[in-house]
C-alpha cells in the first residue's frame, strides 16, 4: 500500500481522492459542464422574459419568484457538483460518469424550462432529485474505509430524502401550488448545507472540500461561475438582438448591456475575486469563509442574472413606459451584484467596500426619478454608477501597489 492509499482511507480510494499535486485549475469535463450551465441559465432567462413582459399584473410580479425557484436549483446543481470535483480525483472513470450524467440530468432540467410550471414538473424535479439523493449515496460506497467522509455523504442524501419529497410533489401539482412547494424544497436544500445536513442521533464532523489543499480548486471553480453568468448574459442580449429589427434604440441597448457586462467582469475582479484563492489558502478557519465564499457568489450570479434579464426587457421595450417591476429588475440586478461583492470584500480583505455601499444607495435614490422614463434609461442610469465605481477603484489602485488578501482571522 502506497502512502497516497494509507492517508486516503486504503487501496479502494487511493486514487479517488484529489491528490495534493493535482492541478488545480478545471480540467475539460469540468468546462464541458460549466457549458450546459449557460444554456441552462439563458434558458431560464427566455423561460421569465415573457412573463415580465406580460399585460397581467400578477404574472409579471410572479415572474421574479419564477426566476428564482427556476435558477436556484440549477445552480445548486452546479455547486454540488464542483464540491465532488474538487474532492475527488476528475481523472477517475467512476467521477467522470458521475459529472457526465450531471451533465445530462441539468440538460434535462433545461428542456423542461418553458413549462415547468405547467405540465413537465417532473422532467424538471426528477433529474435533480435523482442526482441529489443518488450521487451522495454512490459516494458513500466509493469511500468506504473513511467513515467521516462516508456519513457525511449519507447525511447529505438524508436530507436530499426529505427535500426530494417536496420537489416531486411540487412537479405533480398545478400553479401556486407547485410554485410554493419547489419554494420550500430548495430552501430545505440551502438549509442543509448551512447546518451541514445534520441528523439526530448520527455524529457530526465537519469535513469541507474547502479545507483540501487549500481550497484553490473550489475557490477557481467559484470564479468561474461569476464568468459563466457574465457569458450568459452576452449570450441572451445577443440573441435576442440578432432576431429583432436592429433599431438605434435597441443597439443603443445591446451597447449598454454589453458595458455593464464589462463594468461587473471588472468590479469584481477588482480586486477580491482575483485574489480570492489565495485568501482561501491563507484563511484560518477555510471551512466557514469558504461557505460565505459560496453565499457571495450565490448573490452575485442571481444579481448578473436579474441584469441579463433586465436587458431583455430593454430589448423588447426600449421606449416603453416604465413599469415598476421592469424597473425593479434594471436596478434591482446590479444591486444584488454589488450587494455579494461587498460580503467578498468583506471576506477576502476583512473590511467594507463603501464605494459598493454608495452605489446601491445611489441605485435606490435614482429608481424614484427612473419610474418617469424608459428602460433604456434606466439601464444606462445602472451603467453609469456601475462606471463611478469602477473609475473610482482604478483610482486606488493607481495610488499604490496591489493588495495582499487579509482574510478575517
Amino acid at each position: 500500500m502506497t502512502s497516497a492509499e494509507r492517508g486516503n482511507g486504503g487501496p479502494e480510494t487511493g486514487n479517488l481522492l484529489r491528490g495534493p499535486g493535482q492541478s488545480r485549475q478545471a480540467n475539460f469535463l469540468e468546462l464541458f459542464f460549466d457549458l450546459v450551465l449557460v444554456f441552462a441559465l439563458k434558458g431560464v432567462v427566455d423561460r421569465v422574459t415573457p412573463d415580465l413582459l406580460s399585460d397581467a399584473l400578477v404574472i409579471r410580479w410572479a415572474s421574479l419568484l419564477y426566476a428564482l425557484v427556476l435558477a436556484l436549483p440549477l445552480l445548486w446543481l452546479w455547486t454540488t457538483t464542483a464540491h465532488i470535483t474538487s474532492r475527488f480525483n476528475p481523472r477517475h472513470q467512476g467521477i467522470q460518469v458521475m459529472v457526465l450524467v450531471s451533465a445530462f440530468g441539468l440538460l434535462l432540467m433545461t428542456t423542461s424550462l418553458q413549462d415547468a410550471f405547467i405540465g413537465r414538473g417532473l422532467v424538471f424535479a426528477l433529474p435533480y432529485v435523482l442526482l441529489q439523493i443518488g450521487r451522495p449515496l454512490i459516494l458513500a460506497a466509493l469511500v468506504r474505509g473513511r467513515v467521516p467522509l462516508q456519513v457525511l455523504y449519507l447525511r447529505m442524501a438524508a436530507w436530499s430524502c426529505v427535500s426530494g419529497v417536496l420537489w416531486v410533489v411540487g412537479g405533480i401539482a398545478q400553479d401556486e401550488g407547485r410554485v410554493l412547494l419547489w419554494s420550500l424544497a430548495i430552501t430545505l436544500d440551502f438549509l442543509g448545507a448551512r447546518v451541514g445536513w445534520l441528523v439526530p442521533r448520527i455524529r457530526h464532523r465537519s469535513i469541507s472540500a474547502w479545507a483540501m489543499h487549500g481550497g484553490h480548486h473550489l475557490a477557481e471553480r467559484y470564479q468561474q461561475l461569476l464568468l459563466i453568468a457574465l457569458g450568459e448574459s452576452v449570450l441572451s442580449v445577443g440573441s435576442t438582438y440578432t432576431v429583432r429589427p436592429a433599431g438605434v434604440a435597441n443597439t443603443l441597448g445591446l451597447v449598454v448591456a454589453f458595458i455593464t457586462t464589462i463594468l461587473l467582469w471588472r468590479i469584481y475582479f477588482y480586486r477580491s475575486g482575483q485574489v480570492l484563492a489565495e485568501a482561501v489558502t491563507m484563511a484560518r478557519n477555510r471551512e466557514g469563509l469558504g461557505r460565505r465564499t459560496g453565499a457571495a457568489h450565490m448573490v452575485m450570479v442571481i444579481g448578473i442574472l436579474t441584469v441579463a434579464i433586465g436587458h431583455e426587457v430593454v430589448q423588447e421595450r426600449p421606449d416603453a413606459r416604465q413599469l415598476p417591476v421592469w424597473l425593479m429588475t434594471i436596478l434591482g440586478g446590479p444591486a444584488l451584484f454589488l450587494l455579494g461583492r461587498i460580503r467578498l470584500e468583506r471576506i477576502v480583505f476583512d473590511r467594507v467596500s463603501t464605494r459598493r455601499i454608495v452605489g446601491i444607495v445611489l441605485l435606490l435614490a435614482l429608481s424614484l426619478p427612473l419610474v418617469f422614463t424608459t428602460p433604456l434609461a434606466a439601464a444606462a442610469t445602472a451603467s453609469l454608477v456601475l462606471l463611478g465605481i469602477a473609475i473610482a477603484d482604478a483610482r486606488r489602485a493607481a495610488k499604490g501597489p496591489e493588495e495582499m488578501p487579509t482574510p478575517p482571522g
